[in-house]
């Protein structure tokens, strides 16, 4: 290979956990400049976090497998130096922050990684102040890690990587469980170490909406372990991923492909478009149908519901109607009390005060094969959902759980994730493989009451849309309609799948409306199109028919 010069180069890199399988990576060649933000995306399941692990020499070492080729910093081969040894140059931070978290408070957080380095105590306490005051965090020195919203956490995170003063820092999915607000922030801070003090970045993101604006270069896996690095508007041209204003540009036939929302905007009025729609425009949905499904009676009803976690009150005089045959998103900032809200739907948590009703049942004073039986949750976590050796295994097991016919399971996760062999084991899959087969053995029993807590999580665009797809099918099914609940920060997944949007603030609803309305009213929350045409449309499915028509 030639003409990659940078801080960090990937020459020929080739890994597979199985000699005689397929390689996850096969081939790869990458350099990162110093003061670069390189975006890396693909498919799920196409081999990205591993690409960073191994950049981080957390791959073969920890996880097995196979590795080939060279790995260079500053031109010198790394590749089989730990990743203890690279900590001095090298940050990564991982997908789900609290889990690498290692002492109690913020404080303590920043200083660890300096202590194990050796530093001197004056040099570690002037960088923690400096780390403070960079990431804005200095009024949570001394809170515990636990009480942080996922915002914080993310930035105390990036924090007690940046004290050890890395030149590259590698993130993975690092706005992935934020709200939008808090991603922005999080990016805003993440550009400032690009820009001002010239750190070098990889960072993997499927939600390439939010991404693609800051990003110098992209690097596109393929999903069969082949790579392809260039300027973002030259890779999404053809990409099979990418972000709704990039489909927009290429419906309308843009060149150059407008990569931030402004630059959109100017563009689009030259589209021929008549006034917005006003009535969900799914290609998956026949509205009639949808009509005919629901039901008046609400299979799920809140009133005035009010849950303590310790002594806070998480949701506030909640009321909350979920009804047969619709999907309704859950939406607002990270601690707003979403996760409480479906946990309390479930049964765990029970009421302080008000009422709550599930299937005529109070959750939380049924057994807990009654309260399954009610409704099925996706936590945050999905591993905690998968327990077997094997994927063909769990699938096997949630057909038989649910006494659906045998391959139910492996078929659902065949939409949302195809190409996962029967035999994996579900830790050797990615985040959004591991969410993809929780989904699946979740969905096969199609309990009356779906409970989704951010099910986009690790999942690419097509992969998104076979969910949505799922279920709206499970939600309209005509034989049992279904009332499905998502908790999400995806906007964009919510303005293509929901017909009503709840958003909660510290733990009360301050909106409950049809999607096209809400998401109008809260410029935090509306999807990219709707930034781009104005309020009232929400997806580039919709423009696609009415752009035909006009034209």
């Amino acid at each position: 290979m030639t003409g990659l010069t940078g801080l960090l180069e990937l020459r020929s890199i080739r890994f597979g956990y199985d000699d005689a399988g397929p390689r996850v990576l096969d081939g790869v060649d990458l350099a990162v400049d110093q003061g670069e933000l390189m975006l890396l995306a693909g498919p799920t399941g196409s081999g990205k976090s591993t690409l960073l692990g191994v950049v981080a020499g957390l791959v073969p070492a920890f996880s097995g497998g196979t590795l080939s080729g060279e790995v260079l910093l500053d031109g010198a081969s790394v590749l089989d130096v730990p990743a203890r040894d690279r900590a001095h140059v090298i940050g990564y931070v991982g997908q789900n922050p609290p889990a690498w978290f290692v002492t109690d408070t913020v404080e303590e957080e920043l200083a660890f990684g300096m202590e194990q380095l050796g530093l001197p105590p004056t040099t570690m306490r002037r960088r923690v102040e400096e780390t403070l005051d960079l990431l804005g965090i200095a009024d949570l020195r001394q809170r515990d890690l636990r009480t942080l919203s996922g915002g914080q956490q993310q930035r105390v995170a990036i924090g007690s990587v940046l004290t050890t003063h890395p030149r590259l820092l590698v993130l993975d999915e690092p706005t992935s469980a934020l709200d939008p607000t808090a991603a922005e922030d999080v990016l805003a801070t993440i550009t400032r170490l690009v820009h001002d003090l010239d750190v070098s970045v990889l960072l993997a993101e499927h939600r390439l909406e939010r991404v693609v604006p800051f990003a110098d270069r992209m690097c596109l896996l393929d999903g069969a372990g082949h790579a392809r690095v260039g300027a973002p508007g030259d890779v999404l041209l053809d990409s099979p991923i990418a972000p709704p204003i990039v489909e927009l540009g290429r419906l309308a036939g843009w060149r150059p492909l407008p990569l931030t929302v402004r630059d959109a905007r100017r563009r689009a009025r030259e589209l021929p478009l008549p006034g917005a729609p006003t009535e969900r425009l799914l290609d998956t949905t026949d509205r009639d149908a949808v009509r005919e499904v629901r039901d008046d009676r609400p299979v799920v009803q809140a009133r005035k519901l009010v849950v303590m976690r310790g002594r806070r009150a998480a949701l506030r005089e909640v009321d909350l109607e979920l009804r047969a045959g619709t999907v309704t998103a859950l939406m607002g900032r990270n601690g707003a009390g979403k996760s409480t809200l479906l946990w309390t739907l479930q049964g765990r948590y029970g009421a302080e005060r008000g009422t709550l009703l599930v299937a005529g049942d109070d959750p939380h004073a049924l057994r807990p094969e009654l309260r399954r039986a009610r409704s099925g949750l996706v936590p945050q976590t999905p591993a905690d959902l998968l327990y077997l050796e094997t994927v063909a295994e769990e699938c096997a097991a949630s057909d038989a759980g649910a006494d659906a016919p045998a391959g139910s399971c492996a078929a659902l996760l065949g939409r949302i994730a195809p190409g996962i062999a029967p035999a994996t084991h579900p830790r050797d899959l990615s985040e959004g493989q591991r969410l993809a087969l929780a989904l699946a053995v979740v969905l096969t029993a199609k309990p009356p009451v779906l409970l989704l807590d951010e099910p986009t999580r690790g999942l690419d665009y097509a992969a998104k849309h076979a969910l949505a797809g799922i279920l709206r099918d499970l939600a309209e099914d005509p034989a049992a309609p279904r009332a499905v609940l998502v908790a999400t920060h995806d906007v964009e997944f919510a303005a293509y799948v929901a017909d009503r949007v709840v958003v909660l603030a510290e733990g009360e609803v301050v909106s409950d409306g049809p999607v096209r309305e809400v998401v109008a009213e809260s410029p935090a929350f509306a999807p990219q199109v709707s930034k781009v045409l104005g309020p009232g449309w929400l997806t580039v499915a919709e423009v696609a028919p009415a752009l035909a028509a006009a034209r």
